[in-house]
């Protein structure tokens, strides 16, 4: 199906224009032109990002959060409030002993921290939380950041 190798190639390069893809694929440009604006209206394809590598800039946390769910909304009510924090890049519902994973980037750990303890464990619901910094990235949306240099034997001399 052309939606499923569109989204495929976006995904590895959402540069591509609608030609360069028409080509790759084997379809007319109209064809791409009109998966990419169904998929967009049905909300598969929700925007266009640029892939940076900022390890050196900033810090970035990965924070698991317990949470109480309400009655008639489950976690949907807390998330989407967590969610609109400035500070929040990224909010799951994910499985396992956390209910929220939450991806959040300062400048620094201080701003971090005051996030957690001023803005995100006081709100109403929020049990408890662990945060987790990230040290160094590899890969990011299936892109590698550093490509693998072969090992070089060594000479062994007698």
């Amino acid at each position: 199906m052309i939606q499923e190798s569109l989204l495929k190639l976006l995904e590895s390069d959402a540069r591509l224009s609608d030609q360069q893809i028409a080509d790759r694929l084997g379809v007319s440009v109209s064809d791409v032109a009109a998966a990419r604006a169904a998929l967009e209206q049905e909300g598969r394809i929700v925007g266009y990002q640029v892939i940076v590598n900022d390890d050196e800039d900033g810090v970035s946390a990965f924070i698991e959060v317990r949470c109480t769910p309400e009655r008639g909304g489950g976690f949907n009510h807390l998330a989407k409030r967590i969610a609109r924090f400035d500070e929040v890049k990224t909010c799951y519902l994910i499985s396992g002993g956390f209910d929220l994973l939450v991806l959040v980037e300062a400048a620094n750990l201080m701003d971090v921290a005051r996030f957690v303890s001023e803005k995100l464990s006081s709100l109403e619901g929020v049990l408890s939380t662990a945060t987790h910094f990230r040290l160094k990235t590899y890969k990011l949306n299936g892109l590698l950041f550093e490509e693998e240099t072969p090992h070089e034997r060594l000479i062994v001399a007698p």
